[in-house]
């Protein structure tokens, strides 16, 4: 019966000895729960193929996936610094320096121009990986001039959202931002110029309280979750069950607040059509 027994003498590998996948090589769904190799991640637009959620992708990739071939980025070198010296808030220049090393981008937005299908755009797209995509004041200012260059070439401006919200080191500086963007993004109404939203995973706070829900047209990729305040503090506030599906894209498609959604194989050749349609005299 030494089978239900574990024998001192019985071949057996040592914990420390034990191999971990390497990192990155494998990825579990945050939906479904299947395990999917980076490989088919990546031929599949980082888009699960059981179940179809929509993994996180940095400016870059969306930049890629839009953009006929070419595009060029600007506005590249601007960097924010620790202007009220809050030092004592984990050290905010050392946290920046971090950010700046991990992610190798400068701030928590890129801009591009470029065309998709043959029409010109300027894109402003998030990124959460630099401190979750917090709106500071560079990220404010690179949007203003990013309209400002639409609105001076009159063409389109976009705006990939994916943030937590404002930046809490920069303080009021980071809540100015909601309205001077505001205000840039008017000026683009009174213009005429089409200013399009896309809204992705997650966006929150002062983001979606200004220039996330300002867009012409207001869409999003499945299942992202879109709110100002958090499930946990709204449920805590109004001491209330939550409905089903509370703060994703597809519960607010129904209550009206987006035009669409759209999957991230069929962005392109969307944008591609709405472009079309709005395309500046």
């Amino acid at each position: 019966m030494s089978w239900f027994k574990r024998l001192k003498d019985n071949v057996q590998t040592s914990t420390k000895f034990k191999k971990e996948a390497p990192d990155g090589l494998w990825q579990k769904c945050k939906d479904c729960g299947s395990t999917n190799t980076a490989k088919e991640l990546r031929e599949n637009l980082y888009i699960c193929p059981n179940c179809d959620y929509h993994y996180r992708i940095g400016s870059h990739d969306y930049f890629d996936l839009l953009f006929d071939g070419k595009y060029e980025e600007i506005l590249s070198g601007m960097r924010s610094t620790d202007i009220l010296g809050f030092t004592d808030l984990k050290d905010y220049t050392d946290r920046l320096k971090s950010a700046h090393k991990k992610t190798d981008l400068n701030d928590a937005i890129s801009i591009a121009e470029g065309k998709i299908h043959k029409k010109r755009i300027v894109i402003a797209a998030m990124d959460f990986s630099f401190i979750g995509g917090s709106m500071g004041s560079v990220v404010g200012e690179k949007i203003s001039r990013a309209a400002d260059r639409s609105l001076k070439e009159r063409i389109p401006f976009m705006i990939i959202s994916k943030s937590g919200g404002a930046r809490m080191m920069e303080a009021a500086f980071s809540l100015m931002q909601m309205a001077k963007t505001s205000a840039k993004l008017a000026q683009l109404g009174r213009a005429g110029i089409p200013y399009l939203s896309f809204l992705t995973d997650p966006t929150t706070g002062g983001v979606t309280a200004s220039y996330a829900m300002l867009g012409d047209i207001n869409f999003a990729e499945p299942k992202a979750l879109i709110g100002f305040a958090g499930p946990r503090v709204i449920k805590e506030t109004i001491k209330r069950d939550l409905p089903e599906g509370f703060q994703r894209s597809e519960f607010l498609l129904e209550k009206g607040f987006l035009d669409f959604i759209v999957d991230r194989r069929n962005l392109r050749d969307k944008l591609g059509e709405v472009l079309s349609i709005l395309e500046v005299s």
